[in-house]
């Protein structure tokens, strides 16, 4: 991803703003806020039923499970770390 999950949220704020004809002073915040918590929820929900799926793949090979577990876990960290150096 070439940009981080702030500026993709600031970017359509703006479009947001624009399309509405409203000034871009115009609650930028909140509806940056918004714009990233949407984003957020359909990451994490993406990333547990990729995961969901996977486990039922991978049902037979516990170590191939546990291993992508372990790398969805990171996936997720890095996730909630990116997004707690947002606030």
């Amino acid at each position: 991803m070439t940009k981080d999950l702030k500026e993709l949220a600031k970017i359509t704020t703006s479009e947001i703003q624009d399309i509405l004809g409203v000034a871009h002073e115009t609650h930028p915040q909140e509806i940056t806020d918004a714009i990233e918590k949407s984003i957020i929820k359909a990451l994490v929900d993406e990333r547990q039923r990729c995961a969901g799926i996977a486990k039922d793949y991978l049902n037979d090979d516990a170590e191939k499970a546990k291993q992508l577990s372990d790398e969805i876990g990171r996936g997720i960290s890095v996730l909630i770390t990116n997004l707690s150096a947002m606030r």
